[in-house]
């Protein structure tokens, strides 16, 4: 190995197990970061913009619906004519955020593991992403008008229906995506995100999570994109539990300028999980695929190690809509074959009895699942597996949210359009320069 590689290598594992990414910034976006926007300001045509709601104080609910998925990729980059629209299909319902976990976007080799990220695969599924939902919304939107000698049309698209991404964030395999409708990129604050390595000595980034924040109007926001240990073998969903222990334990976020932000990943309004979570069902190999072969869905999940956890265990208080679909792994690739079925199996290959690994759960309350069902893309030995669902979002009206205007060169567009009684007028005029709330 030539002298430059024996330094190279050392350093890299260093690099990955002192570099900490607790509550980064570090994340690709349509946005920077570090760029704050007037927030919580509706445009001037809206009702809540009136004398009788500016000096109010009080929350509405607004409700938003949020397509997420999970997809292990197993390895194998996106090809050209990959067609994502069948993963993000929701049949007649337009959502406002699309959240998409991936696992395994690069093979778990040592390279991968302990060098660099690939950005141009990272890249590629992002772009995927960004054509196929802005593809949904020119084709929804697309309106011709013809003129009367039918000659001329034009297309016209409803202003900030189109998706922009607010964070996307890779960890070696693990991958996750949030997008979000344009229109609702200035309610949207303090995205964040932190990386989580439980892997190789307990710290390496082939399994573990990565987690991403932000608030919505008042209401936080956590989803967590998880790959967990591996293993049938019984005991191996130990390790998965300490995985998940890990990641509960050490994923922390930043408490933001008026530290009032929650740090770790149950403190949040709305938290989501979502990925190749990796648990398996506790029942001989045989049994397993009998059950499979007969479609007897409720006789496997007496026996899923994930259900017994969400009874009572790590994931305690956590919740998993009705799963009424055949199991995601393990899949001969381009195939609808389970890997290791006798007619199908290789002499000395090992046998993998099938299992619902990829999983899509949720904690706590505002949150209401409508759908829970799997996508039929064959390039990986997973199924991916998706949700929709509905959340609660408070939002807030009160003088806070103008504070800013207050303080900018924008405040004379608005204040013209307002009816402020004279008392009002002089108290903004004579405070403005040092106005607190």
């Amino acid at each position: 190995m030539p002298r430059n590689q024996e330094v190279m290598w050392p350093r890299l594992v260093a690099n990955k197990i002192l570099r900490k990414r607790l509550g980064s910034s570090n994340f690709v976006a349509d946005f920077p970061s570090h760029k704050e926007t007037l927030l919580e300001i509706p445009s001037l045509d809206q009702p809540s913009l009136s004398p009788k709601t500016i000096f109010s104080h009080h929350k509405d609910t607004h409700n938003y619906r949020i397509f997420v998925t999970t997809w292990n990729v197993g390895g194998v980059a996106p090809h050209e004519g990959l067609d994502m629209e069948d993963l993000l299909d929701t049949g007649s319902t337009a959502c406002d955020i699309y959240v998409l976990g991936f696992q395994e976007i690069v093979p778990l080799s040592a390279s991968n593991v302990l060098g660099s990220e690939n950005s141009k695969i990272f890249t590629k599924w992002n772009s995927l992403i960004r054509e196929a939902l802005n593809k949904k919304i020119r084709c929804r939107d697309k309106v011709q008008l013809s003129n009367e000698d039918g000659k001329s049309s034009i297309e016209n698209s409803i202003p900030g229906q189109d998706f922009r991404c607010i964070i996307s964030k890779q960890m070696v395999g693990i991958l996750i995506s949030v997008w979000v409708r344009s229109y609702l990129r200035p309610y949207i604050r303090h995205p964040s995100v932190s990386c989580i390595g439980c892997g190789i000595m307990g710290c390496l980034g082939n399994k573990g999570s990565v987690s991403v924040r932000f608030r919505l109007h008042e209401t936080s926001f956590c989803f967590v994109c998880s790959h967990l240990s591996s293993g049938g073998r019984e005991g191996d969903e130990k390790l998965r539990n300490s995985n998940v222990s890990e990641i509960f334990s050490r994923t922390s976020f930043p408490r933001g300028p008026s530290h009032d932000l929650p740090r770790k990943i149950l403190d949040h309004d709305r938290v989501i999980l979502l990925g190749d979570l990796n648990y398996r069902i506790s029942l001989p190999e045989s049994t397993v695929r009998l059950l499979v072969d007969t479609r007897e869905w409720n006789g496997l999940l007496e026996h899923d190690q994930l259900r017994m956890e969400l009874m009572n265990g790590e994931f305690e208080g956590w919740h998993e809509g009705s799963i009424t679909f055949p199991p995601t792994y393990k899949y001969r690739p381009n195939s609808d074959v389970y890997y290791g079925c006798f007619h199908q199996s290789k002499k000395g290959e090992k046998k993998r009895a099938p299992a619902w690994c990829d999983r899509i759960i949720w904690y706590g309350k505002g949150l209401k699942q409508h759908v829970y069902n799997r996508g039929e893309e064959k390039f990986s030995d997973h199924r991916p597996v998706k949700a929709l669902f509905t959340a609660e979002v408070a939002v807030l009206h009160s003088m806070k949210q103008f504070q800013s205007f207050f303080l900018s060169d924008r405040f004379d567009r608005i204040t013209s359009q307002l009816e402020i009684p004279s008392s009002a007028d002089d108290f903004l005029c004579k405070g403005r320069s040092s106005f607190q709330i």
